[in-house]
């Protein structure tokens, strides 16, 4: 019941009470009345369970954290009975919930809602089910149940647009580009005839040629095979110096995700879980990223040594926190596989490994919590890569 049924009630328990005391016949008669009205309006909620279906619309249909989401909302009754007074209330996970009043609805009829969200922070909320409130006419009793239909809402990392690109090799070591090929395998047709270099694939040595020669000669078709990219997300919780830290590492991968996508790369991405995550999956590595958390145990070297079995080639890239040992032997491990190596620190205090980093041609670019990673990597593209060669 209501604040009000229980009010009535009370009353109308009083009123009865005072007719035995004083014998008025009114006091019978409005108690008696009262009582009815309760029990009556029970009898309506327990016997019109609410039955509304629920779909929502979300604009824009793609959030960064900060931003704020429209919620389209149609209610509609699926039951037989109208409903009245109905109360929705719309749970956002842990961003909140949004409540809204209907005065009735009638069976088959849709009401539209609408409501804003602060989406902050990152992550993947479930939206609803709503919880249903109905009541009678008069709201004396109230019957709530749960709406048809749930949703998803994922909020993706803040991102911040970069400029430039490192000059990278692929697998071919005698190809170089600044500007990447937007393919990952070679073409079909023959391009031409080159020297052998150790690490070509012996399949594709033209025999009759490097026979005629002298010199082995390798067939080179029509693009060059190239993995253009791979970019991982270090997660392990020891070298970050708090969740800000490591927020702000998740808004450097993710913003070099889209950079590396809207300039051409072909490129992996590793921020959790078993597999790199191709970048032309583009919802499904935001995803990775939005659902991103630190853990206290991660073997990066054993995560390299399987990496490195697919093979390499293009630009490294690595988002991690205060360098540590382990990110310098990951570095010099797939750095071998790789013509560029980057690494983003998202930290405000130096590292001694930095130094060896440096000496072994590893490029690193540090950013302190708050500051801007576009500025940075700015900065760093302009002193290591000459201008001509950058996008």
């Amino acid at each position: 019941m209501t604040d009000r049924g229980w009010g009535v009630l009370g009353a109308g328990i009083a009123a009865i009470a005072l007719w035995i005391l004083l014998g008025e016949v009114e006091l019978l008669v409005a108690g008696s009345v009262m009582v009815a009205a309760v029990v009556l309006a029970i009898g309506l909620t327990r016997i019109n369970t609410p039955q509304v279906g629920v779909v929502r619309q979300l604009m824009p249909a793609l959030v960064n954290e900060g931003e704020t989401a429209e919620v389209r909302a149609e209610l509609t009754n699926v039951g037989r009975r109208p409903l009245h007074n109905v109360v929705v209330s719309d749970v956002v996970g842990a961003l909140g919930s949004a409540e809204f009043a209907v005065g009735r609805i009638r069976p088959g009829e849709t009401a539209l809602a609408t409501y804003r969200i602060v989406c902050r922070p990152r992550g993947v909320y479930q939206v609803g089910p709503a919880e249903i409130e109905v009541s009678d006419p008069a709201r004396l009793a109230v019957r709530s149940g749960l709406s048809t239909g749930a949703d998803r809402l994922v909020v993706y990392p803040r991102t911040e647009e970069l400029s430039g690109f490192p000059l990278a090799r692929g697998l071919d070591p005698t190809t170089q580009a600044s500007k990447p090929e937007f393919a990952n395998r070679g073409g079909e047709e023959f391009y031409t005839l080159r020297e052998y270099v150790e690490g070509d694939d012996l399949r594709f040595i033209h025999w009759r040629s490097s026979a005629k020669r002298d010199q082995l000669l390798i067939r080179q078709l029509e693009t060059p095979w190239q993995q253009r990219a791979l970019l991982f997300l270090d997660l392990r919780r020891s070298v970050y110096h708090g969740s800000a830290a490591f927020e702000h590492a998740v808004r450097g991968a993710a913003s070099l995700v889209l950079h590396l996508r809207n300039g051409g790369y072909d490129s992996l991405v590793w921020a959790g879980g078993i597999e790199a995550i191709p970048s032309h999956h583009i919802t499904a590595v935001m995803e990775k990223l939005a659902m991103a958390t630190v853990e206290d145990h991660l073997d990066i070297r054993a995560l390299a040594a399987r990496v490195r079995q697919r093979g390499g080639g293009g630009a490294l890239l690595m988002v991690t926190g205060t360098p540590d040992v382990e990110v310098a032997e990951m570095t010099r491990l797939l750095g071998q596989d790789y013509g560029t190596t980057v690494v983003l620190c998202a930290t405000d205090t130096a590292s001694p490994v930095t130094g060896s980093m440096h000496r072994s041609g590893v490029i690193t670019i540090q950013s302190s919590p708050g500051e801007s990673w576009a500025r940075s990597w700015v900065k760093a593209v302009g002193i290591t890569w000459p201008e001509s060669q950058a996008l």
